[in-house]
């Protein structure tokens, strides 16, 4: 993390920068103008991690600064929601003069919401016992007097919960709110705002669309339970069952009556699709019976391998969103052969780096 990147004043410049490499880019491609979606310059990010340093009777986080190559105190995080920014500073305050709560902690993670849920895990390098429990009740007490708070205490093979391991987000979407179960540890869009302007666009890019939906990596059901409300029926595959239970949660408290998850990896729904193998998680789901005409992937920074590619290829239309531009670039090098870019976006869900989230339609050429 380069600290000192961190300047709301640079912002403008530093997406045109972004927005300017990507084009040029993908520009082999020959893809329509970029779309680009912008973040908040600052207190964009829904979730933070800080180590916490010990000096004598002082406790405070801290960060690695690469440019600087040294720690660097972080009594507040100008990237980090307002929310956690105000939790940073009231747990700190309770955490200093408690010996059983500071003792041996070496780090604190954040979770938070725009709707006002936040959840805080605190890391130590030994076991917590009942005198923590008893501790940690009271803080909470102490601080759901202004936040409404969940606590985690973690140690090696071991996880206390008070009383929950998870936030429930709400989105607004188009002027309609859904929401979402986001567990400790399991992954979410850390840019709340920019992800609603990703659904926002997904949303729009499949308006009209015809049939079903696949969609590959789905996680918590981020995705696929809004786009629902453009596709006759969705299937979703999602291999992580903290996410898979998470999005059957949010299909439940969002009332989608046409979205199926199925828990298994892509690479094994792309070799029971292509009939070489049969799994006993599609027992009595009949693939034959969905008629998929587009295909949602939004796959970790590897991309998708050779045989998914190819599935893939067999699909009317591809959204494809990423969060490597190298490895969409390497996939676009086969899929470019069958289908043409009608849509291409840049999502900054990462203001002051370098990492930049990229999305395309693809349509099958004529």
């Amino acid at each position: 993390m380069n600290l000192a990147a961190m300047d709301p004043r640079q912002y403008d410049a530093q997406l045109a920068d972004k927005s300017q490499s990507l084009t040029e880019a993908f520009a082999e491609f020959t893809p329509p103008a970029l779309e680009v979606f912008a973040s908040e310059p600052a207190h964009y990010r829904m979730r933070s991690e800080f180590r916490v340093w010990h000096d004598g009777d002082d406790l405070y986080y801290y960060m690695f600064d690469n440019a600087l190559q040294q720690k660097v105190r972080c009594d507040q995080y100008l990237p980090a929601s307002t929310l956690i920014n105000q939790m940073m500073l009231e747990l700190m305050a309770h955490l200093r003069p408690n010996p059983v709560l500071r003792h041996k902690l070496f780090q604190v993670d954040f979770l938070s919401t725009l709707s006002g849920e936040i959840l805080v895990s605190l890391l130590y390098h030994r076991q917590l016992g009942d005198d923590w429990l008893e501790q940690t009740k009271a803080l909470k007490a102490a601080l759901s007097d202004r936040f409404k708070v969940d606590i985690i205490g973690r140690a090696r093979k071991q996880k206390l919960i008070l009383d929950r391991d998870f936030v429930v987000e709400t989105l607004d979407v188009n002027g309609r709110q859904y929401h979402y179960k986001q567990i400790e540890n399991s992954f979410t869009q850390p840019n709340a705002k920019v992800a609603v302007k990703m659904l926002e666009w997904a949303i729009d890019a499949t308006q009209n669309s015809q049939g079903d939906l696949l969609e590959l990596y789905c996680g918590n059901g981020n995705f696929s339970i809004a786009l629902a409300q453009n596709f006759q029926r969705v299937l979703a595959t999602e291999l992580a069952k903290p996410s898979v239970d998470a999005a059957q949660y949010n299909i439940a408290i969002n009332n989608i009556a046409n979205l199926d998850i199925i828990r298994m990896s892509a690479e094994d729904f792309t070799l029971a699709m292509q009939g070489g193998k049969s799994f006993k998680r599609l027992e009595g789901i009949d693939l034959q019976s969905y008629d998929c005409n587009t295909i949602f992937v939004d796959p970790p920074r590897a991309g998708l391998d050779a045989e998914t590619v190819k599935l893939v290829q067999g699909y009317e239309r591809i959204l494809y969103i990423s969060c490597n531009p190298e490895t969409l670039k390497d996939n676009l090098a086969v899929l470019s052969q069958t289908h043409e870019i009608t849509r291409f976006a840049l999502f900054d869900q990462f203001p002051y780096t370098h990492h930049t989230e990229a999305g395309v339609l693809l349509e099958r050429r004529k």
